[in-house]
């Protein structure tokens, strides 16, 4: 049983025992017994995580913060590991944000296990999670966005034109909650990760941006929540996303300088597929997200592809 507390005073520290054989896709190796015993804070309210943030900075110590949409996999807690050695108090924040959700997308379906989570964050030595309630993050006379013009009209931003400001918006309210020195992002979304960095940029943020590797099944499907959608034979047809950009790779280590020509290619191997519905496929440039006509450089290859009911991203740089 889980009780959580909103003020930091009372915060709740909440101990579990996992036995190895529940976490085999975890780094078991890193546990020296039969069972682990950890803490973490479960903080629950704005004021209360700000006042937290406060007094470890106040201590002089370093903030790390990892922000998740929760139902967490070994992808979410490959940024938490690898934000570890930057700090000395790791934060993640689970909380699905409604604002960069469309009407009709999957706000009220997207998977949830909160507790769940906390156990995994715990295995990755988070110190403390941050779980908001939607009132308490916008109430209702909220009016406040953030707008990443340039780079939000690209890619995923063109069939999801409020998905960035929904997700600049989020991400700076939850910088000015937790007060981090460091955020991790993953290169698995990233365009997100550009957005967020220009923002962080353009209106002078102290905090460093760090971009953590694309994790993925030993199959190559990049880990997704939204995986849990797939059905077996969908999962062999989502797997035509990475397929199709190692694909990609080959052809430029050929030569092949010509974009439209592999992207030609591309449409053609996933749609050879069931249940696939080409979002975009872009070769762009990796800074601007200009999309380029001629391999010159190392350039950014993207895809969004809606497999059955899952809509999955996946992208690679490539280099000549």
């Amino acid at each position: 049983m889980i009780s959580i507390f909103g003020g930091f005073q009372n915060a709740q520290v909440y101990m579990s025992k996992r036995r190895l054989t529940e976490f085999k896709s975890l780094e078991a190796n890193v546990f020296k017994s039969l069972f682990e015993v950890r803490t973490i804070e479960i903080i629950t309210t704005v004021k209360a995580m700000q006042e937290r943030s406060g007094q470890i900075r106040s201590q002089g110590k370093r903030i790390v913060f990892v922000p998740t949409m929760g139902f967490l996999h070994d992808g979410h807690l490959s940024l938490m590991r690898e934000g570890k050695p930057y700090g000395d108090d790791l934060v993640a924040s689970i909380f699905v944000n409604p604002t960069q959700f469309a009407p009709g997308e999957d706000l009220a379906s997207y998977p949830r296990d909160v507790e769940r989570d906390i156990e995994l964050t715990q295995s990755a030595g988070v110190n403390a999670v941050f779980i908001p309630n939607t009132s308490d993050m916008y109430d209702k006379n909220y009016q406040t966005y953030v707008n990443v013009e340039q780079l939000s009209n690209h890619l995923c931003g063109i069939s999801r034109p409020i998905f960035f400001r929904g997700v600049a918006s989020i991400v700076i309210k939850l910088f000015n909650i937790v007060k981090p020195h460091v955020a991790v992002f993953g290169q698995k979304d990233y365009q997100q990760l550009v957005v967020i960095r220009q923002m962080v940029q353009d209106l002078d943020l102290d905090i460093e941006i760090v971009g953590a590797p694309t994790i993925r099944e030993s199959d190559g499907l990049a880990m997704s929540s939204r995986n849990t959608y797939l059905t077996a034979d969908q999962r062999i047809s989502a797997l035509t996303l990475y397929q199709s950009l190692k694909k990609a790779q080959e052809e430029i280590a050929k030569g092949e300088q010509d974009a439209t020509r592999i992207i030609d290619t591309t449409k053609e191997f996933i749609q050879s597929r069931p249940d696939t519905e080409i979002d975009y496929i872009s070769i762009c440039d990796p800074d601007t997200l200009i999309e380029i006509k001629t391999i010159d450089k190392p350039v950014l290859m993207a895809l969004a592809v809606k497999v059955g009911i899952a809509r999955l991203i996946d992208n690679m740089i490539l280099s000549p």
